[in-house]
């Protein structure tokens, strides 16, 4: 019978609007693993969150429908986790408001009290570009320097057996060479530590320094494979990491995790001072 199957099983989402259903998680709980001290961060950044699911009742109950893009500061006390997000915009479904300014602000007031920062609340969302190489823009502006080629690191040959546990020791790079470049993967993928879910992305590296061993960080790339880890502490130990092991002297750190429950999440780090790079989504967004 159906309703013995798991994808037989009713699903309830809220009926009123109730932002009681956010559930908010310290950072400094995935931070304190990294070594970053509290009111330390050695990065700046954002989460830019696209939501593709919301709606809501106009005053004569008629539904609305909107996308929406929520950015939320790195140095935000808490991170918003996303299935409790993705109910809390459910609960405006059935929910009257009197115009988009108020859905608007309600949800910015909202989000930016589970956060703890201001979270800026935007309708509409960035165009898709082409991937890796339209992201050598953000270069530029991550390393002040002349726009280099974008290059995918993802048809290296190369032999992984490490998936658990994602492993600093793969990186390297070349103190006797300094570049200035972006690299990207689309090989990135954890799991959901509340759920178990997987999360897919797509990462962009930009950063100037020593030349880093595009083998080894593809490789340190897929040893996240099966490694627990929110979107926005997977890509604060990317930063981390090669800021460590490769000692570069600027680094930019992007992550596009494709949609799940209608949300995507694009965690950005770098260095202080970094301007930030030209919103976008990847095709597979």
């Amino acid at each position: 019978m159906t309703s013995e199957l798991p994808l037989g099983r009713e699903v309830a989402y809220p009926r009123a609007y109730d932002p009681a259903l956010l559930f908010p998680i310290a950072r400094d709980q995935g931070r304190e693993a990294l070594g970053i001290a509290a009111g330390a961060l050695p990065f700046s950044g954002h989460d830019r969150w696209h939501a593709y699911e919301l709606s809501w009742l106009d005053t004569r109950g008629k539904p609305a429908v909107a996308t929406a893009t929520f950015l939320v500061p790195a140095d935000s006390p808490r991170l918003i986790e996303s299935k409790s997000l993705k109910l809390y915009l459910n609960s405006f479904n059935s929910t009257r408001f009197a115009d988009r300014d108020e859905v608007q602000a309600r949800i910015s007031a909202d989000l930016s009290a589970a956060a703890g920062a201001t979270v800026v609340v935007g309708f509409g969302l960035p165009p898709v570009d082409a991937g890796a190489g339209t992201y050598a823009q953000a270069a530029a502006s991550a390393t002040g320097r002349d726009t280099p080629t974008a290059v995918s690191i993802d048809d290296i040959e190369i032999d992984c057996d490490e998936y658990d546990v994602p492993n600093p020791a793969l990186l390297a790079a070349d103190a006797g060479e300094m570049v200035n470049e972006v690299l990207h993967s689309a090989l990135l993928k954890s799991n959901c530590p509340v759920t178990g879910q997987p999360d897919w992305a797509s990462l962009r590296l930009a950063y100037r320094g020593p030349r880093i061993d595009r083998a080894g960080l593809l490789r340190y790339l897929v040893s996240f494979r099966e490694h627990a880890g929110f979107h926005e502490q997977c890509v604060e130990q990317v930063f981390v990491d090669v800021m460590a092991r490769c000692r570069p002297e600027v680094l930019s750190v992007e992550a596009r995790y494709t949609r799940r429950g209608g949300l995507d999440i694009n965690p950005w780090r770098a260095t202080p001072g970094t301007p930030q790079p030209a919103a976008g989504r990847d095709p597979r967004q």
